[in-house]
């Protein structure tokens, strides 16, 4: 079967459904349009269809019917798309931009289209797959570990046994040039943990800071001493980020307020640094608040952990790549990435892997188009019927490994 063949005659397709996923995105755990597209896409391909009971989730079963499928045993592959957007307004003035302050400026549009692509192709060559595939179509990527609310309810079992294998991918406008994939075996994507410090002082006058416990002052003092102590306490080949995006603290600028308090999103590589970043971080805050005559809270919360792929299954995505895209099409990554993902959950629980894939604009510089997250991020669609195939390709190829009795 030639997919990519099929999957390239999808194309104007499958750019229409992704312009009008980017029309209306939607943020959270909580996407009724959203699902109800998937759903309407997914109609009529023979699936067994459930959906999510604490989320808008949406999980298809495609059995395969394969003469080669072990039906006592058959081996099961998931494949995994996002579907959320995140809380951003939308400023790159395109005709499908989104105008209801959220915007999918990571991708999750292209994400979920390529799995829809997919699961067009496996429907169409189903006599000649050797198993069962799983799709699962995930909220709550962005912040709301949507992920594991999907293990909870049993999307790893969703065929009636636990998966084989899993694997996913991610879209990124700049960074890659468009078309190219990229993963690396073990370490791919850091762990990521929420800070929240409140800073409690005294109030006063503005102009009598004396007279009262300043905790702006305190705050700023803090944050800098957050970024000199990620620099000393941990290893440089074993490092952590921290980035401070909000400050909130005062009134008006001749008030010194009682309070103040500021979030940071804080990363590291190792379980080893995980552990460590907590106990240097409440040190480093406490110090600084004895120092400034102040108190304060602080709220140190895992969100992911590190995603690690599997050396074997991150080799097999590779050349899954190269023979069906082209040889040139796949790098692998000398170091891994400073972002998070929730898929890391499911790696935890399954041998797969994770692939990058340049989705850069024609006419952009990797190193200074503007990145994931941004208002100005613009993915080049021509890469949707690539993400199908690779997709897809994932899933026949690994079951017939699986059937060829070439386990791990």
């Amino acid at each position: 079967m030639d997919l990519h063949d099929d999957a390239r005659s999808l194309q104007d397709e499958l750019v229409r459904l992704r312009s009008d996923l980017h029309r209306e995105p939607e943020i959270g755990l909580d996407l009724p349009r959203t699902q109800e597209r998937v759903l309407r896409e997914l109609d009529g391909l023979g699936l067994e269809v459930s959906t999510g009971t604490d989320t808008t989730s949406v999980t298809a079963v495609l059995r395969g019917e394969g003469t080669a499928r072990d039906s006592a045993r058959p081996r099961t592959v998931l494949l995994r798309a996002d579907m959320d957007a995140l809380p951003v307004a939308e400023a790159t003035g395109l005709d499908f931009a989104a105008t209801n302050g959220a915007m999918h400026a990571c991708g999750h549009d292209l994400h979920t289209t390529s799995l829809v692509g997919a699961a067009r192709l496996l429907h169409t060559h189903r006599d000649r797959i050797n198993g069962d595939v799983v799709l699962m179509f995930q909220p709550g990527e962005e912040g709301w570990d949507g992920a594991g609310v999907m293990l909870r309810e049993g999307v790893l079992d969703a065929a009636g046994r636990r998966a084989d294998a899993a694997y996913g991918l991610h879209v990124f406008s700049s960074m890659l040039p468009s078309g190219q994939f990229a993963s690396r075996p073990g370490t791919l994507m850091s762990a990521s943990y929420r800070l929240l410090v409140t800073v409690h002082g005294e109030g006063g006058h503005g102009s009598m800071p004396h007279r009262a416990k300043d905790p702006i002052t305190a705050t700023a003092a803090m944050i800098t001493a957050l970024q000199t102590m990620v620099t000393r306490r941990f290893d440089i080949f074993d490092p952590a980020v921290l980035t401070v995006g909000v400050i909130r603290g005062g009134t008006k600028r001749n008030v010194i307020p009682a309070t103040a308090e500021f979030e940071a999103t804080v990363r590291c590589f190792s379980d080893a640094a995980g552990a460590l970043l907590d106990t240097a971080i409440r040190e480093t805050i406490d110090g600084v608040a004895r120092a400034h005559a102040v108190t304060a809270d602080v709220v140190f919360e895992s969100e992911y952990p590190v995603t690690v792929t599997d050396v074997d299954e991150t080799a097999f995505g590779a050349e899954v790549v190269r023979e069906t895209i082209g040889e040139q099409y796949y790098t692998e990554l000398p170091n891994p990435v400073a972002g998070s993902e929730d898929f890391s959950r499911v790696l935890a629980e399954v041998p797969g892997t994770f692939l990058g894939l340049g989705a850069l604009m024609p006419g952009l510089e990797p190193d200074t188009a503007p990145n994931n997250h941004s208002p100005y991020a613009d993915f080049d669609p021509s890469v949707l019927s690539r993400a199908a195939t690779v997709y897809a390709e994932l899933a026949v190829r690994r079951l017939d490994r699986f059937a060829e009795g070439a386990t791990r």
